[in-house]
């Protein structure tokens, strides 16, 4: 299991740009995450739920939803570092989302990531992070984000 990066300080995090941190642990993707993700978001397209008409789909099973791979990154960012001795962290938004290659059901993923850049906003601070998630054995990645985190003191 690798250990995630640990910032103590926002001085710590202030000096950290450009740091490449991962890869994470991976994360398994089966069909009953993507059914409760199309529950909770109301996207039941054939693609993602219909494991039978998906097999003769251009996919050849269900892949999972674009917005599931985004949504785990709470669960993947975590694993590769955490800001500590803070007030709260947010998150903020998302500058920028590709999704290069498709998350067949089944997949396991992990990210990386690079600390892109740290600014200052009122009573903390402002990380863009550049997160790279990727299938074991896909070729390409399968999200690329630069996912935005606010840290207050």
């Amino acid at each position: 299991m690798t250990e995630p990066r640990i910032f103590t300080s926002l001085d710590d995090l202030r000096a950290a740009v450009g740091v490449e941190l991962g890869p994470s642990d991976w994360l398994d993707v089966d069909q009953k995450r993507i059914d409760l993700f199309a529950e909770a978001t109301g996207d039941h397209q054939w693609i993602h739920v219909d494991p039978e008409r998906a097999a003769a789909g251009p996919f050849g099973a269900t892949i999972a939803h674009g917005y599931l791979t985004l949504s785990l990154l709470p669960s993947l960012v975590p694993l590769l570092m955490r800001v500590e001795n803070v007030r709260m962290g947010i998150n903020y938004g998302v500058n920028k989302v590709r999704f290069p290659s498709p998350v067949p059901v089944g997949s396991r993923l992990r990210a990386t990531a690079r600390i892109a850049g740290v600014s200052e906003v009122e009573g903390g601070v402002q990380l863009v992070t550049a997160v790279t998630i990727e299938r074991e054995g896909g070729d390409k990645p399968v999200c690329v984000a630069e996912s935005v985190s606010r840290f207050y003191l």
